[in-house]
């Protein structure tokens, strides 16, 4: 009974830790996905997660901005296709979640243009090329 109960404990700890993925001060940069000018089609953006996501509704796929991942932090690849991401603007402490949908090399975030503006409140991720932002894995809900 004392080893199911461990395991249980180590079981617990192993799903806390995995839930609790985040990253600060990452560099955030912009892409023009602009997924409302092309109905949230993911294959029409030519995103990585297309071939796992781009078959769900509508209301899915734009319930959330758009972001490629690659932070320092959390899955990669495919393993991070449709997941959530709260975005923090570290200068403004503005917030956003977004989902993610494709995939980076920059180390950070690639959020679609509308989204970066949306917490760059002061302008100066626009004028910069880049924002830090801290980020947290979220339930998106879905």
């Amino acid at each position: 009974m004392e080893k199911l109960k461990l395991c249980i404990v180590v079981l617990v700890c192993v799903v806390a830790s995995a839930a609790a993925q985040s990253a600060t001060n990452v560099r955030a940069t912009y892409n023009n996905y602009n997924p409302q000018n092309i109905n949230w089609d993911y294959n029409t953006a030519s995103v990585f997660c297309a071939t796992w996501d781009a078959g769900r509704p509508l209301e899915w796929r734009r319930r959330y901005g758009w972001t490629a991942f690659c932070g320092p932090v959390g899955p990669q690849g495919q393993a991070s296709c449709g997941r959530c991401l709260r975005v923090t603007n570290t200068a403004t402490g503005a917030q956003v979640t977004v989902r993610i949908v494709d995939r980076c090399s920059n180390g950070g975030l690639d959020l679609d243009v509308n989204v970066f503006r949306q917490i760059d409140t002061n302008g100066v991720g626009i004028a910069n090329g880049f924002l830090t932002v801290n980020y947290d894995f979220v339930n998106c809900g879905d």
